[in-house]
């Protein structure tokens, strides 16, 4: 069966050959239609979007770029690139190589603070902005449990292994998950190596800027970037138990933009895959925005 996808590849600034999909959209598709981006989280990769690029391509045109250290695209030399800063500079790189003046951007956890930085400093880009359980501010648990787990290495015999794993670490954060989706989960997360063994689907050096980092570092003020959206189309979706992005931030976000809609994901913690029933239709109904 053919992919519904092509694989493309684009450069970044220091060399690096990095991986995105590209869905086509159909030859009926309105021509005036800005594509779309998915942006994946810290460490995830182009599977997370599957399904739902999927369900998008044919109307819209859907890229999936993999960030430098994450899936097919090369892992950096210096560790040191594994940035914020850079990743944006790599999402820049490919709008440039594709010739992409406007996007919607559909941005979890990570590829949502990716998606404000761009919409604060290269604003006409940004058309609209989906942003999964990501806001302006981060709760210090949701932080501290991310830094338990990025990095570590390990790999699994088998997949249902690799899905006991996943539960073990995040089954607190999807209470509804049964076997088949941690199996599923572990697929989107975890590859297949050439020894058999199967492993996380990014460089383990991904984690060590964030070790590195001074935590009596007061963080960035990313509430102007939020505020850099004002005017455009926005969707919020959060998990009703993230330990990351708290209801209060939410809730301020949508005082300070009172045009951005919100939905919350029942007994879901961090991050929201994109496929349940409440987050596929707030999607649907934001995309309608640009008919």
């Amino acid at each position: 069966m053919d992919k519904p996808y092509t694989d493309r590849t684009w450069q970044s600034a220091d060399g690096l050959t990095l991986h995105y999909r590209d869905y086509p959209a159909s030859a009926g598709a309105d021509p005036a239609r800005p594509p779309i981006i998915c942006l994946h989280g810290l460490t995830r990769n182009a599977r997370d979007f599957a399904d739902l690029a999927e369900h998008l391509a044919g109307e819209w045109r859907v890229l999936v770029p993999e960030m430098r250290g994450r899936g097919d695209s090369d892992y950096a030399p210096d560790p040191a690139s594994y940035a914020v800063p850079t990743y944006v500079g790599d999402v820049i790189a490919l709008l440039e190589d594709q010739g992409i003046e406007r996007f919607v951007s559909i941005g979890t956890s990570m590829g949502g603070i990716i998606t404000m930085i761009l919409a604060a400093t290269r604003p006409r880009t940004i058309a609209g902005a989906v942003l999964n359980d990501i806001g302006p501010e981060l709760r210090t648990e949701g932080l501290d449990a991310i830094k338990t787990y990025v990095g570590q290495g390990r790999s699994f015999p088998t997949w249902m292994h690799a899905a006991r794993a996943l539960e073990e670490t995040h089954g607190a954060a999807f209470p509804r998950f049964d076997t088949e989706d941690w199996i599923r989960m572990a697929k989107r997360t975890l590859v297949l190596c050439n020894n058999g063994r199967i492993s996380y689907d990014y460089d383990m050096k991904i984690a060590e800027p964030i070790m590195a980092a001074d935590e009596s570092a007061v963080p960035p003020d990313m509430w102007p970037a939020f505020e850099a959206l004002k005017g455009k189309p926005v969707l919020v979706v959060r998990g009703e138990i993230s330990t990351l992005f708290a209801a209060e931030t939410l809730s301020e976000m949508q005082r300070r933009l009172p045009q951005a809609k919100a939905v919350t994901i029942s007994e879901t913690g961090h991050a929201p895959t994109l496929d349940e029933p409440e987050a596929r239709a707030a999607i649907d109904a934001f995309l309608s925005e640009f008919a």
